[in-house]
């Protein structure tokens, strides 16, 4: 800052030079003295010799600062933040004002907080919360890749048709309002070696499985695997509760997708995941880039990602790599915790959930897999036992209709084990208890006016 500002003036760079000279290791002091000593001071000292209306004439008054988040580490950008403050904002004769562009990790976001020190004298812009950036990345796009087509070789690209409007759009859709995106898109057609043409079509149409060469977003995937790595070391190293940090991140973002059927309020995700009720702000703490949380009915608090694309990067293993969380691993997850619920009779406001859960496992064909069919059948305490628990929680959520689709599931759970015994000529007390609550939940089925299906599909 110093040095572009002394490029500015040159009674500002002498003064500057005269303190460096006074002490010449002034580079290894804070940052707070350093900038006390090449820029507040000199400033003063001219202001007060007369020279402060003439000075102001020849700079600019607008200090930018970009990618304030890539210091070195959070400590680096939060005494950044303080020393502007300090120097620059609350000292009256500066006469800058200062703008900053940054992704909201910690240090920034809490300094801009209600409780911050910047709240009442910061103007916060949040992107991707108030600011709709569609058409500004769709302007971008169109200039760029107008330019891009002027100097290619191409004829195609060279057409004033190219690249269309209904490319551009499918583009910013994806982008999902984050200039990123759109920055990578055009650096990965910019390759002059190629048509971009033809790479602007592996952007439309590339998936990871698809083109071991072509990786247009490469960049982009390399600043998702940097922010979610990061993320990933601080929960760890500020979290002893043996958490898997990614399988609680894959688990969440699954649960917003509605894999499972249901997206549970915050809360009682954190409850069912045993964990704090406010964890999901601990776990989205270095994230927030990526993910918010959004209300939207009263008292409904739930997630919400920015990008389209950082969920492409979380479901394909050869995008995200060694931070992949296949589905399959989430699923078992999932379907343990729910049955440990049952098992352990946490109560029916417990109990109600993790049920829904287990019958979006049959209604959207998810199990029983061959790694989840073992949970129903073995585990901490005898298939009868636990139809019991399952029993005493149809007998009371049975009639209520938002839980039939769970009695439902239940009563397909039990016709494969059954046509699999009877397979096999099984007759054993398991076997024979099995069969009478098949009936008896078939029966319960009838009820409720829900009929029973005539099908049933198979356990490969």
């Amino acid at each position: 800052m110093a040095y572009q500002l002394g490029l500015g003036s040159v009674e500002l760079r002498r003064e500057m030079g005269t303190a460096v000279a006074k002490d010449p290791l002034i580079f290894t002091k804070s940052l707070k003295t350093q900038m006390e000593t090449l820029i507040v001071a000199p400033f003063d000292y001219l202001r007060c010799n007369g020279k402060g209306l003439e000075l102001s004439a020849q700079l600019r008054n607008a200090i930018l600062i970009d990618g304030l988040d890539e210091c070195t580490d959070e400590q680096r950008q939060a005494e950044v933040l303080s020393t502007i403050h300090e120097c620059l904002i609350k000292n009256e004769n500066m006469p800058f004002r200062i703008f900053i562009a940054s992704r909201p990790e910690w240090a920034i976001r809490s300094a801009l907080e209600q409780a911050g020190y910047l709240h009442q004298v910061a103007y916060h812009i949040r992107l991707s919360d108030d600011y709709n950036a569609f058409s500004d990345i769709e302007r971008v796009l169109w200039r760029r890749l107008r330019e891009i087509g002027r100097k290619s070789s191409d004829p195609r690209a060279r057409s004033p048709e190219w690249p269309s409007k209904e490319i551009i759009e499918a583009v910013c859709k994806a982008a999902s309002g984050q200039f990123i995106y759109a920055a990578t898109v055009i650096k990965f057609v910019s390759d002059i070696r190629s048509s971009p043409v033809d790479r602007l079509q592996i952007v439309l149409t590339w998936t990871p499985d698809k083109d071991q060469r072509a990786k247009p977003f490469a960049s982009l995937d390399y600043l998702y695997t940097n922010i979610l790595s990061r993320a990933k070391e601080e929960y760890e190293a500020s979290n002893t509760d043996g958490h898997d940090f990614l399988l609680l991140i894959r688990v969440y973002q699954l649960m917003h997708r509605g894999r499972w059927g249901t997206c549970p309020e915050l809360s009682e995700l954190a409850e069912f995941l045993d964990l704090a009720a406010n964890a999901h702000e601990r776990l989205l703490w270095d994230l927030r880039s990526l993910i918010t949380t959004v209300t939207p009915r009263r008292h409904l608090l739930r997630l919400h990602f920015y990008h389209k694309s950082f969920h492409d990067f979380l479901d394909k293993e050869r995008r995200s790599m060694d931070l992949f969380v296949p589905e399959g691993r989430a699923d078992r997850y999932v379907a343990t915790l729910s049955l440990r619920y049952i098992e352990e009779d946490l109560g029916d406001s417990a109990t109600n959930l993790p049920c829904s859960l287990l019958s979006s496992f049959i209604n959207k064909e998810l199990w029983p897999a061959p790694s989840l069919h073992p949970i129903f059948l073995e585990g901490g305490m005898s298939p009868i036992d636990r139809l019991e628990k399952v029993d005493r929680w149809i007998d009371v959520f049975a009639p209520h209709s938002i839980e039939r689709g769970a009695v439902l599931s239940w009563v397909r759970i039990l016709a494969r084990y059954i046509r699999k015994r009877e397979a096999r000529n099984s007759e054993t007390e398991e076997f024979a208890a099995i069969q009478r609550y098949h009936e008896k939940w078939e029966k319960t089925l009838n009820d409720v006016s829900l009929q029973p299906p005539s099908t049933y599909v198979e356990d490969d």
